[in-house]
């Protein structure tokens, strides 16, 4: 459910204060652990260390971010591998599932 239009987006008040009076460019990252935030257009060209409960992922904010939460761009699980026969075949064979791309028909 999202936020009402009444109330705003929800910005950490922390987050706003260590942005406020710098420059994108010459500051160093900032670390946080407000996953919750929503990016706003003060935060555009900013560095941020978004913490993901074990470490913390480099972020650098976009145009294109804003409007999303920090989170989104810090993702908490680690995908390993699927299991199952189909897959120890295609270990054992030494191929991958990946079609070849950029081969020409003749």
């Amino acid at each position: 459910m999202s936020r009402s239009l009444k109330k705003g987006p929800y910005v950490d008040p922390k987050l706003l204060k260590k942005i406020a009076g710098k420059k994108p460019e010459s500051s160093a990252p900032i670390r946080t652990w407000s996953r919750d935030s929503e990016i706003s257009p003060e935060m555009v060209g900013f560095m941020f260390e978004v913490h993901n409960g074990k470490d913390f992922i480099s972020v650098k904010v976009s145009e294109d971010m804003i409007g999303h939460r920090l989170g989104e761009m810090a993702p908490t699980r680690k995908f390993v591998r699927h299991s199952g026969k189909i897959q120890r075949e295609l270990e054992a064979s030494g191929t991958t599932a990946q079609p070849a791309a950029g081969k020409a028909k003749t």
